[in-house]
């Protein structure tokens, strides 16, 4: 199965490829296709504009789709490499640039009120508010004080290392000071990353864009005008930062309350969508920060509205806002890549790396120098912190926006933007899983690693006895080979097994993590089969409705209940009672291996000889399927002994084991008294 899995990934990976360089090959101007003029042209001047501003409109959707296409193939190469799939898209972009032939220009209003609203109000829609509350103080010193701080220290740095003026190197500061770590995240949640961890980084993250915007206008007007005014800054920060926070709150609880008296989930998601947007717009239109509109929106709406929703539209909100963030950042980043000019980053290479410097410097002031505020943030958690301050569409947004009155300046800045971006992106986020596992982060037990390890064997083992015997079957495979491997892999892989099973029955946690990703992959068939019977025309809207809204609430709630009476019904659905003896000497050894499984287990005294040794009696309450595991378990733990052929109540033969007899009485009910 996983290699025809592998298969059809790579088929997909051909196809894509193919069709990815028919579109970037229309992307950058090749001409592949030769032209053809038609005879009957009109050549009035309206109609041509007409004709141009479609083509236009033609071109974008193609440069959409061409962009969307690449993602995809990046995404799929980026799994099977295991490298970020961030760090890929901007590679790709670079590529595209330095081979291209046409200039995708991005306008700075196309990052911000495009692309990053999705990104903000996802990440703030996911964020508990009693998590934020818990480690607001850090967060926020991070996030405010630690922007001004960047922006100071970056500034100075650049004041005595290279040749701008104060003011151009505060304004450089301003501008790099917002962090995007968008490419850590996504790691943090596929490696099991503490949520502590992710919810600082990102709590950072959420309000130090805001922040950083505020403080870079600011810069702008100081460095245009060259006029500043401490208390009049101060004042506009505090309105401006403030007015977009009020904004959002007010827009969220509106929209969180117009959600509750609505019972439709396309209509419910379809609002939260007008919240994300439109809390930004209405912000810009006031003149205060609609990035932090957005962040104060979708915390709100991410706390009180999912409350108010009901399953299906929970499960819809959350996919869709998934999706929607996931293509923000596949333009961003490669449009991240596809704006990076390579020549002007090797002809400002001195600036380029007294910026990276600065930002470094900076960080770690930051990092090191705030987080003590608040509660304690753990040493190995600043190290993450400090590494992960990635910069990516907020800078690159700010930089071109500058204003063209900064001359050459407005360039070099630029490139050193593009240059930090480039840099943070590249090694810092390529760099990062390294680091998190140095720093031992990643929450697995050893209980956890032991059970994957043993189940991952079994499952060798299991697929190497079925490929030989297929080979066997299909006459591939000789006789006297098949009946010489094919036991010692079976009794391999049954032994596995039984480890495994001992390992999940000692360590609830394992056995409680399997069970509830099996839950939710079990209610996840449900609802398919669900969409199948209602596309094959087998049940009715209504019945579909009502049903999936079943299934729904079953994948919304809390697991934990449901597992926890499924394993004590596991532990207690007895079945039939096995009388074991055996000798006194295994009585400790087979007692020990049986106890982990937590089944019913009795030692009654007995006398005499039975196995030709004094001897024990063991009664085990024994639940459905589970004979065959214990009685290898008991066959191993005893072997070396005299074999004694056993017969159960019912006059059948039963297996013989070394050292140990075995009868097997089926009950037809069970009580612990």
């Amino acid at each position: 199965m996983a290699l025809n899995k592998n298969k059809k990934i790579s088929h997909s990976i051909i196809i894509l490829f193919v069709v990815s360089f028919l579109i970037i090959t229309t992307l950058t101007g090749c001409d592949i296709f030769p032209k053809t003029t038609s005879s009957a042209q009109v050549n009035t001047s309206s109609e041509d504009s007409g004709a141009d501003e479609d083509s236009n409109i033609i071109l974008q959707i193609e440069v959409a789709i061409g962009l969307l296409l690449i993602a995809s193939l990046v995404g799929i190469v980026t799994e099977r490499l295991r490298v970020p799939y961030t760090t890929g898209l901007v590679l790709i972009g670079l590529v595209l640039a330095f081979f291209g032939q046409q200039d995708i220009n991005v306008s700075p209003q196309l990052f911000l009120g495009l692309l990053v609203p999705p990104l903000i109000y996802e990440a703030a829609f996911q964020v508990k508010a009693k998590d934020l509350l818990r480690d607001l103080a850090p967060i926020l010193s991070l996030a405010i004080p630690g922007v001004l701080l960047t922006t100071f220290l970056v500034g100075g740095v650049l004041y005595f290392g290279t040749n701008f003026s104060l003011v151009t190197a505060l304004l450089f500061g301003a501008l790099i000071a917002a962090t995007d770590p968008v490419a850590v995240v996504s790691l943090f949640r596929s490696l099991g990353v503490p949520k502590r961890l992710q919810l600082l980084i990102e709590g950072e993250s959420l309000f130090n864009d805001g922040t950083a915007i505020v403080v870079f206008n600011l810069m702008v007007v100081v460095a245009v005008t060259g006029y500043f005014n401490l208390p009049d800054s101060i004042l506009n920060f505090v309105l401006v930062s403030g007015g977009g926070l009020i904004i959002g709150f007010v827009l969220g609880l509106l929209i969180s309350l117009a959600i509750s008296m609505i019972d439709n989930p396309l209509i419910e998601t379809t609002l939260t969508s007008v919240l994300a947007f439109g809390s930004y717009i209405v912000a810009e239109q006031f003149h205060v920060s609609g990035v932090l509109s957005v962040v104060a929106a979708g915390i709100v709406s991410g706390n009180l509205g999912p409350s108010r929703m009901s399953p299906t539209t929970r499960i819809l909100a959350f996919s869709f806002w998934e999706y929607a963030a996931f293509l923000a950042n596949s333009f961003i980043f490669l449009l991240i890549g596809l704006q990076i000019d390579l020549n002007i980053l090797i002809t400002d290479w001195n600036a380029i790396l007294w910026a990276i410097l600065a930002v470094l410097v900076a960080r770690a002031a930051s990092i090191y120098g705030l987080s003590w505020i608040g509660s304690g943030v753990p040493m190995r958690y600043k190290h993450i912190l400090y590494w992960g301050g990635l910069r990516g569409a907020i800078s690159l947004a700010l930089a071109l926006s500058l204003p063209a009155s900064l001359g050459d300046q407005r360039t070099i800045i630029q490139s050193m933007a593009f240059g930090v971006v480039l840099f943070t992106l590249l090694v810092q986020g390529s760099t990062m899983k390294p680091l998190i596992n140095r720093m031992g982060l990643i929450e697995k037990s050893e209980s956890q690693t032991e059970y994957e390890s043993l189940n991952a064997r079994a499952v060798m083992a299991r697929t190497a006895y079925k490929q030989l015997e297929t080979m066997y079957n299909d006459g591939l495979l000789s006789l006297h080979v098949w009946n010489l491997l094919s036991k010692p892999i079976e009794t391999h892989a049954d032994t596995l097994v039984i480890a495994a099973a001992k390992t999940m029955s000692s360590h609830p946690d394992v056995e409680i993590r399997e069970l509830e990703s099996a839950i939710q992959e079990a209610l996840k068939s449900e609802r398919s089969a669900l969409r199948n019977l209602l596309r094959d025309g087998n049940i009715s809207e209504e019945t579909f409705t009502e049903l999936v809204h079943e299934v729904d609430a079953a994948l919304t709630e809390n697991q934990k209940d449901l597992v926890q009476l499924l394993r004590l019904r596991t532990l207690r659905n007895i079945q039939s009672l096995m009388t074991i003896i055996i000798q006194e000497k295994d009585l400790e050894k087979i007692t020990s291996l049986l106890q982990p499984y937590e089944y019913p287990l009795t030692h009654i005294a007995s006398t005499g000889g039975f196995l030709g040794r004094k001897n024990a009696t063991l009664l085990l309450g024994v639940p459905a399927g589970k004979q065959r595991e214990i009685k290898f378990l008991i066959e191993n733990a005893s072997k070396g002994h005299s074999k004694v052929f056993t017969e159960d109540l019912s006059g059948k033969s039963e297996i013989a084991h070394s050292g140990a007899t075995i009868f097997t009485l089926d009950i037809e009910r069970y009580e612990e008294i």
